[in-house]
């Protein structure tokens, strides 16, 4: 058996170092809990990551809350431009609508770990890398956790790494048969903080301001992913000028990559003394930004629920988290069934001669009655921005 290197108990052991679980562990340490992070991977994996995340005006709140917010490197987003190709009907969401001074910010995900590393260390959070966990059980009002370098006895096991692994687990799954091809591309005019969310028939193609770039997600169909990926720059910016109806024309692209686009939530986020967050809870489709926003969300409310009772003692910690599992199901189930509804929805009809048109018109009066609505505009931006509780 391997050697218990932890004594006496730790408050809190987090497996993953990514934003979720350096969230986490930042949020707990700043009780003075004493924390442990954890992570499979070298420390510059993150660092270096490169992928463009869209934080809501909520996620920002809660990542200034950790003194861990990247100002310097987070493009804002004043509009966001919502419209479907070939039917009229469109509606914007603009920030000076709910007294903002932007509905989200954009930023790499390396920045984003970069500047929680660095509230980390502040706090003298202990993060340790290529340090895989091999195995956990529940030990009496402790879990036991196996790693390469002993057993750590915890108090609470946070995961935060990987998905979901355990088809039983499942609450729901969909596999979209779509894949998402992502670049950065520069247009040929100031992208003036506008966001683009544009419908077609082979799914949404999100346009995200990024520095003076724009963050592009192109849906596609699973079989093309492959050829999208690696057609000529040129061609491919075609390609993307025409499916946004010419509205943004781009002068240059950055590298591309493709990835799988699926649905997958877990049904019980807590078991025991055990909690799951971030991809290791859920993954939605990337369609209106809102999964590390989830998972941010999922922190804050952790976070709020754990400390009287990991701080102060008041509670037992299974009835704290069966607690957590219930306030977070409205949220959860809401954002999930949020974003799978508009992939299906606007997806309705797609290639069919007749039902197309109709289901397009349709959803073109949708998108019109929407503009001409602001206080069901208001319900909207303000669930994408804050979640099940924003009303």
């Amino acid at each position: 058996m391997s050697e218990v290197v932890v004594a006496p108990p730790l408050d809190a052991f987090i497996v993953g170092a990514g934003p979720v679980g350096l969230a986490a562990g930042c949020a707990l340490r700043a009780a003075g809990l004493r924390v442990v992070v954890a992570d499979a991977g070298p420390a510059e994996r993150a660092l270096e990551d490169t992928r463009v995340i869209a934080l809501s005006a909520g996620s920002r709140d809660i990542l200034r809350t950790l003194q861990a917010w990247p100002s310097a490197d987070a493009t804002p987003i004043g509009t966001i431009h919502i419209s479907q190709r070939g039917h009229f009907g469109r509606t914007e969401l603009r920030a000076a609508d709910y007294g903002l001074d932007a509905l989200g910010h954009v930023a790499r995900a390396g920045t984003v770990v970069r500047a929680l590393r660095s509230r980390a260390q502040a706090l003298g959070l202990d993060v340790r890398h290529e340090l895989a966990v091999t195995g956990a059980r529940e030990d009496g009002d402790l879990v036991q956790v196996d790693t390469a370098a002993g057993t750590f006895a915890t108090r609470v096991l946070i995961w935060c790494e990987g998905r979901i692994a355990d088809d039983e687990a499942l609450a729901r799954s969909r596999d979209y048969g779509q894949h998402a091809v992502i670049a950065l591309a520069t247009p040929v005019r100031p992208h003036g903080h506008v966001a683009y969310e544009r419908f077609t028939r082979d799914g949404p193609v999100a346009l995200l301001p990024c520095g003076r770039d724009y963050a592009v997600v192109f849906t596609c169909a699973a079989a093309e992913a492959s050829a999208l990926r690696d057609e000529p720059d040129a061609q491919f910016l075609a390609r993307l000028s025409d499916a946004l109806g010419g509205r943004v024309q781009f002068s240059a692209l950055g590298p591309r990559s493709a990835w799988p686009l699926t649905l997958r939530m877990r049904a019980d986020v807590v078991r025991g003394h055990q909690v799951w967050l971030g991809n290791a809870a859920q993954t939605l489709h990337p369609v209106a930004g809102q999964g590390l926003n989830l998972a941010l969300r999922d922190v804050g409310q952790l976070a709020e629920c754990l400390l009287p009772v990991l701080a102060r003692g008041e509670g037992d910690i299974a009835e704290v988290l069966e607690r957590y599992g219930r306030l977070r199901r409205t949220d959860r189930a809401a954002t999930g069934g949020f974003t799978d509804a508009l992939v299906r929805i606007f997806g309705i009809g797609a290639g069919h001669p007749l039902l197309g048109p109709l289901a397009g018109h349709a959803r073109g009066a949708a998108l019109a009655l929407l503009d001409a609505c602001p206080p069901a505009r208001q319900f909207i931006g303000r669930r994408m921005m804050f979640g099940a509780r924003g009303w």
